[in-house]
């Protein structure tokens, strides 16, 4: 049974976008960026809400890869190799490989994708995320804390829920970057 892991890059004070949208606080150095190819190798499959696939699928485009350095086009390789789950109930149809479109979450379709997986599944949008862990599905919770304060925007944690997690790993990179790793201790 695979695991469902909800990772994210965040403010210090629990953002993941600016009041602006702007995320360019979390782009990565090449040692924070080797380190996300690595969690992102255990994935199997990843669910997008439909703002987090549009923002990732770059990942499937060559074009812009090109004189990248080999971490950055190792990640493309990680991403391109996972399963994609994209809930939207506007997207006609996903332009990239191995992806399929889920109309609603449905907690109960995902918990026996979690059951049949014999890899760890991410979750990326807040918003997804956000309902992934009202209804008890999320295993994990992986954050990068960078060193800023944005002051306000998009939260990177729900609002009115409230979980006891259990620190299982954390790490400090070079550029000052905190890497935090929870178990959820008591989902529903």
């Amino acid at each position: 049974m695979g695991k469902l892991v909800y990772a994210a890059n965040t403010s210090l004070d629990g953002f993941l976008e600016d009041e602006d949208g702007a995320f360019d606080f979390a782009e990565p150095d090449e040692e924070v960026h080797a380190f996300w190819n690595e969690h992102e190798r255990a994935v199997g499959t990843s669910l997008y809400g439909r703002r987090m696939y549009e923002t990732m699928r770059i990942w499937e485009d060559d074009d812009w890869l090109v004189g990248e350095p080999p971490v950055v086009r190792e990640y493309a390789e990680i991403w391109r190799d996972a399963d994609k789950v994209v809930f939207s109930s506007t997207l006609e149809q996903a332009p990239t490989a191995r992806t399929r479109i889920e109309r609603t979450f449905d907690p109960e379709a995902v918990r026996q994708l979690k059951e049949g997986s014999r890899s760890d599944l991410s979750i990326g949008g807040a918003t997804l995320a956000a309902e992934a862990f009202r209804h008890g599905l999320v295993d994990e919770c992986v954050l990068l804390l960078c060193p800023v304060l944005v002051g306000g925007g998009k939260p990177a944690l729900p609002r009115g829920v409230r979980l006891d997690l259990e620190l299982l790993e954390h790490r400090r990179f070079g550029n000052g970057a905190l890497y935090v790793r929870h178990a959820v201790r008591n989902p529903r």
